[in-house]
């Protein structure tokens, strides 16, 4: 069992965010369709985890950056999933901001 991993709870929310059913999940990632539907209960009950390849086959099935299942803070998930879908620009503009932040706090020059 693969205890203490956020990967699972992470993985039911984005499938469930996303309106797909386990089976319907796991093929369109490239699982069997015979197996689909109980290897992503298994990810999602922790009793397994997903290799990295098959983690990234979800989260491009998802639309979310492979991140988002390895983040154990809500609010980084939370700014994982909302930085993936900025445009290029927008994402700079963020990295900017968040560097003016960190300077703000740290006495730094961003």
């Amino acid at each position: 069992m693969q205890k203490n991993t956020p990967i699972g709870p992470r993985l039911r929310e984005a499938r469930v965010s996303a309106g797909f059913s386990q089976k319907m999940l796991g093929i369109v990632a490239g699982i069997d369709e015979f197996s689909a539907s109980a290897r992503i209960n298994q990810y999602e009950r922790g009793k397994h985890a997903p290799d990295y390849i098959t983690a990234e086959n979800l989260a491009a099935a998802l639309i979310v950056p492979t991140a988002f299942f390895y983040a154990r803070e809500d609010d980084l998930a939370e700014m994982l999933l909302l930085f993936s879908r900025l445009p290029a620009a927008k994402k700079q503009a963020c990295i900017a901001q968040l560097k003016r932040l960190h300077c703000e706090i740290a006495g730094c020059n961003p």
